[in-house]
């Protein structure tokens, strides 16, 4: 049987269409933010203060001396085997606060630490080292000090933060940045209360607003939920793509034995 030059002709429009539909699917990857900040040459926008962390009942604090002779605070500098759990179930050694909100120091005794921030420890375990040492250096920080992203980001997980001072957007670095599919204007900050209750803040991307937000810099446990946008959608698109995929398949198989039987 054959076929007449009016169906090749639909057929060979049909094939352009739809490679033309194909085409048209690919997601925007490069999609941009903080649109509304000025395209000048300079722009100046004002940041959020950042706040020192308090430290809470569970937290796990690292406490380092220096002194001339090392061997001396070796036992402080150990963290005396008191060990807790970090993000992704790791082992970590430090200080663990009591349900006391106190930390015991070997050597140096019993320090009261909930709702002191990490360099107000520094500060007594100081005082208290100035005692028994010559010219002591002491460092402290959290150990525990973790962050949770979930949702459209690249790389979803319990991260460890070496640094307290961490904002929104290093978090969302850490991540692997938004998936094409991630809400930019609807990002959710989940924070817990001292009280136990809560805290639901909304980021917007899009906005320069979010460096001068309270929320910006993130404290110890808090969530970023990143919401799929068109989710539906998104997975429709799939879906055209692998029928469209299949029809393109066929379609050329058929065009080339049309070709082979000179039909067209």
């Amino acid at each position: 049987m054959r076929i007449s030059r009016f169906s090749t002709k639909w057929l060979v429009k049909l094939l352009i269409i739809s490679g033309l539909a194909l085409s048209g699917c690919r997601s925007n990857k490069t999609i941009p933010y903080f649109k509304n900040i000025p395209e000048s040459e300079y722009s100046q926008i004002a940041q959020a203060k950042f706040v020192e962390p308090k430290i809470l009942k569970g937290d796990i604090i690292s406490v380092y001396i220096k002194t001339a002779d090392p061997a001396s605070v070796a036992a402080i500098n150990s963290g005396a085997n008191q060990e807790g759990t970090g993000a992704a179930g790791r082992d970590v050694i430090g200080y663990k606060v009591d349900k006391q909100g106190e930390i015991e120091i070997p050597i140096l005794g019993n320090f009261k630490v909930e709702g002191l921030t990490t360099s107000e420890v520094r500060d007594l375990v100081r005082q208290k080292a100035n005692t028994l040492y010559n010219d002591p250096t002491v460092q402290v920080r959290f150990v525990n000090f973790k962050i949770s992203i979930i949702g459209e980001v690249s790389k979803p997980n319990n991260y460890n933060v070496a640094d307290e001072k961490i904002n929104v957007l290093d978090a969302i670095a850490m991540a692997g940045d938004l998936t094409p599919y991630g809400k930019r204007e609807n990002v959710l900050l989940i924070r817990e209360t001292d009280g136990g209750d809560k805290e639901m803040v909304r980021f917007n991307l899009n906005d320069a607003k979010i460096f001068s937000s309270p929320y910006y810099y993130l404290k110890q446990n808090d969530i970023i939920y990143v919401e799929p946008s068109k989710a539906m959608i998104a997975n429709t698109e799939r879906q055209k793509i692998t029928i469209i995929t299949a029809c393109l398949g066929v379609l050329s198989t058929l065009l080339v034995l049309l070709t082979r039987t000179n039909v067209l």
